[in-house]
């Protein structure tokens, strides 16, 4: 599946300012990683949003925001945002500020 590459640029412009992020193809669209962890990504033209359990009900009460449910059972922390609820930077950047919120309250990656 190919994913919006122009989404894609407007996310590298977010994380732009970090040393720790890096770009891996996953579930047939694109992830970015900050310290290891999978932070958000995009599939199709919709951005997947790593929020945590904690953020995981209030952001579903978000316009244009779904459960992710890309294997067929919702994974609880984890949403997806259509286009609508990213059309502006603020809302991207909102979106992302939430996500790098969560991924850095996370335990360091351990070295393989």
């Amino acid at each position: 599946m190919a994913y919006d590459e122009g989404l894609a640029e407007r996310l590298r412009e977010q994380f732009q300012d970090r040393h720790d992020v890096e770009e891996k193809k996953m579930f047939g669209g694109l992830c970015f990683m900050v310290s290891q962890h999978m932070c958000c990504g995009i599939v199709g033209e919709t951005l997947m949003a790593r929020v945590g359990p904690d953020s995981y009900e209030a952001c579903l009460q978000k316009a244009y925001t779904s459960e992710m449910d890309f294997t067929g059972k919702a994974m609880k922390g984890m949403v997806y945002v259509a286009p609508e609820g990213i059309a502006s930077d603020t809302d991207l950047a909102w979106w992302v500020d939430t996500c790098i919120a969560f991924v850095e309250s996370l335990p360091p990656k351990k070295p393989k």
